[in-house]
């Protein structure tokens, strides 16, 4: 599996929501809703999830394994720092 395409639409709001992704894997499948927070240890994701009936939340889709969920954290973050340096390099125009 290859990721081929990673979306970051940033938040505009303060807090600990900083962005909310889109990955295509394969040109085929895509997963949306992704969350890059801001933690105490750092930047992290979360997957897409819902709210069951006992309150917890519960992801809708995931990674099976951790060496899959570092790949595809390590391409979500890459791409979210790429997006606020141009960002920042667009302020300074």
């Amino acid at each position: 599996m290859q990721i081929t395409d990673v979306r970051v639409r940033k938040v505009a709001k303060e807090g600990k929501l900083k962005a909310v992704v889109s990955i295509t894997m394969d040109e085929e499948f895509v997963v949306h809703d992704i969350k890059v927070i801001e933690g105490e240890k750092g930047l992290f994701i979360a997957m897409p999830s819902k709210k069951a009936l006992d309150g917890e939340y519960r992801d809708i889709a995931h990674p099976i394994n951790s060496d899959t969920r570092n790949r595809i954290q390590s391409m979500i973050l890459e791409k979210y720092e790429q997006a606020l340096t141009e960002e920042n390099g667009e302020d300074q125009e």
